[in-house]
């Protein structure tokens, strides 16, 4: 199948959909601008000092260096948190969203992502499932309780020349340690998953609503190196008898019956949007 038949193949798929699945990677935020972590060298082009000190993605996104270096922790988590607040979801947030509002049972987000960007881009909270937590929000180091607390008063400023921040950290709110992002983390056993479990009932309710409906997943950017999303995507294809549509540059591939199309995700959204009003 050419692309241009799997675009046309896709676009009629979700024209005729009654519900829709929107299933995103790290993939899908590169088309805003947001960095791209893939593979070492992506990671420290955005962190240079943390090259020079041999740190890489998986290293540095574990919960020990909060109490080993924790100005450190903060500066890589804080840089990433400020980056986030001031990205503005690019314009395929808006065409998914558009669709979204044309279908009878509306849809629901599932992404591997931390960085809020669909909430931000006027998907409701309550029909999204972040399964890797968000960085808006954050929890207690230790933790003391199960407390999760949305992250909007930070006060200080990320040096990432050293990789430190100049101001106060995060605290708990109860017991006064320091406060971590309440994202799910390399080697993390302390990670409070209350808020992303509620997220996953609302989306098994969700799916259970619309069994047996013409059910369409939009997956995008969403790789084999963290294949959380496409084992959601391929798992619920293979229970719900879905169309599976996968938006990905190098790894479009899935199984019988995917919708290939190898672009970025904007890109594939547009093409699909464009065909969809050729209809």
């Amino acid at each position: 199948m050419t692309a241009e038949e799997s675009i046309l193949k896709a676009a009629k798929a979700i024209k005729d959909a009654n519900a829709l699945l929107i299933a995103a990677g790290a993939g899908m935020g590169v088309d805003s601008g947001l960095p791209d972590f893939r593979g070492d060298e992506g990671f420290w082009k955005a962190y240079p000092p943390l090259k020079h000190l041999g740190i890489s993605f998986v290293d540095m996104a574990n919960p020990a260096w909060f109490r080993t270096k924790p100005r450190m922790a903060w500066a890589f988590y804080g840089h990433r948190f400020f980056l986030y607040c001031s990205t503005v979801p690019h314009e395929g947030f808006s065409i998914l969203k558009r669709w979204s509002e044309s279908k009878e049972h509306g849809a629901f987000v599932f992404t591997s992502n931390v960085d809020g960007q669909f909430e931000k881009a006027g998907f409701g909270g309550n029909l999204i499932y972040e399964c890797h937590g968000s960085i808006n929000h954050l929890q207690c180091l230790s933790p003391c309780s199960d407390d999760i607390w949305k992250a909007a008063d930070l006060d200080f400023d990320v040096d990432l020349s050293d990789m430190t921040i100049e101001g106060a950290m995060p605290r708990c709110k109860r017991c006064e340690e320091i406060a971590r992002p309440n994202v799910l983390m390399f080697g993390d056993c302390s990670w409070v998953a209350d808020r992303t479990d509620g997220q996953r009932v609302r989306l098994d309710n969700w799916l259970g609503e619309v069994d047996g409906k013409k059910l369409v997943i939009i997956e995008c950017g969403a790789g084999t190196a963290v294949p959380t999303v496409r084992m959601n995507s391929e798992a619920i294809q293979r229970s719900s008898g879905a169309t599976l549509v996968r938006i990905n540059t190098r790894e479009s591939f899935g199984p019988a019956g995917t919708i290939s199309i190898p672009t970025g995700a904007l890109e594939g959204i547009r093409l699909i949007d464009k065909a969809m009003k050729q209809l």
